[in-house]
């Protein structure tokens, strides 16, 4: 894989649904935490949620009116049942992803992960996978004032790395991920595990199907 190229580069990951298949269990844990309100997620209706933050789908998408301690307290009670259901059960990373944290790192690329998800979710995610051990900051809800798809989770990772926008590929698989990536003015991998589409700079089914060369392509995109 190596490209000669001695700038710094990085990939900025998703988390869900990108380095790990955690929708199912965000799904029951939304389902179990708004049964006593009467709300229901179907497969179909929850993936136009996926890439927002939890606030914004109580309040924007599912326009539930309660009182700010009432929303909170449903917001911990859903994250701490996900959080629940995640150790019950394991959280093994997608395929493809060990491969290429690895052969990355080994070509001099660095790796942040830009999440929309909660703190105390993403480092119980890290710690059941080990993902510290290849990724050097992670930016997650409450690191930011705008969420996906605004561009400010991406521009402080790559702040973070000491990266420019343009030595940067953000690895997705949900388009409020890919648009925050694109207004941030970095190219854009997309993987098929939650949308049937997406727009990016390559679009693959799952990573084990990218080219060995597939993310010097990408930076090289015009």
């Amino acid at each position: 894989m190596n490209s000669g190229n001695n700038q710094t580069r990085a990939v900025l990951w998703d988390l869900d649904g990108t380095l790990i298949d955690s929708m199912p269990y965000h799904l029951a844990a939304w389902n179990d935490a708004l049964q006593p309100l009467g709300y229901h997620f179907s497969v179909e209706s929850f993936l136009p949620t996926i890439g927002l933050r939890n606030g914004e789908i109580v309040r924007d998408f599912l326009k539930i009116d309660r009182p700010p301690h009432d929303i909170e307290q449903l917001l911990l009670a859903k994250e701490a049942r996900y959080r629940t259901i995640m150790r019950e059960r394991g959280l093994p990373l997608l395929p493809g992803v060990e491969h290429w944290l690895t052969a990355l790192r080994a070509d001099g690329w660095r790796h942040a992960i830009v999440t929309s998800a909660p703190r105390h979710n993403v480092e119980a995610a890290v710690q059941s996978t080990h993902l510290d051990q290849w990724v050097e900051t992670i930016v997650c809800a409450e690191d930011v004032i705008n969420g996906k798809p605004h561009p400010e989770p991406f521009l402080l990772a790559a702040d973070r790395l000491g990266v420019g926008p343009a030595h940067c590929i953000v690895v997705e698989d949900a388009p409020a991920g890919l648009d925050g990536a694109r207004a941030a003015g970095m190219k854009t991998i997309g993987v098929l595990t939650t949308h049937a589409a997406l727009e990016a700079n390559e679009v693959v089914k799952s990573l084990v199907d990218l080219a060995e060369d597939a993310f010097d392509h990408v930076l090289r995109v015009a």
